[in-house]
């Protein structure tokens, strides 16, 4: 089993910048394991934010492409996303993902609020 903590949620203004982390333990995940960011917004379904794995590299969704940068230290077991130019709509619930043996983890997620 792997568990997954995120944290580094909060209000920030728009224009602003936050770094997410997601805390694996349960298991030691490798760069072969894909780990990414979804969020959620009142009122809407979960969706994809970014990915990390290799060899792929990293992906983004169209929406936060140039503004947000995930990351990993897998000496810490950790994941982060770095947001910058933060926007109202990039409000919601922000959560990790690990795919590990071919099973799927979810944190419990990180409330992000970008007032205007």
């Amino acid at each position: 089993q792997v568990q997954l903590v995120e944290s580094g949620g909060r209000l920030v203004q728009a224009g602003g910048s936050l770094r997410l982390s997601c805390a694996a333990s349960g298991r030691a995940l490798s760069v072969n394991d894909a780990m990414a960011w979804f969020r959620q917004a009142p009122g809407n379904e979960r969706e994809f934010v970014a990915r990390i794995v290799w060899p792929s590299g990293t992906n983004y969704a169209d929406s936060v492409k140039g503004r947000f940068t995930i990351s990993r230290d897998t000496a810490k077991n950790t994941v982060y996303l770095q947001m910058n130019d933060l926007k109202p709509e990039d409000t919601a619930v922000y959560y990790c993902y690990a795919r590990y043996r071919s099973n799927d983890f979810w944190g419990q997620g990180t409330q992000v609020t970008v007032s205007s």
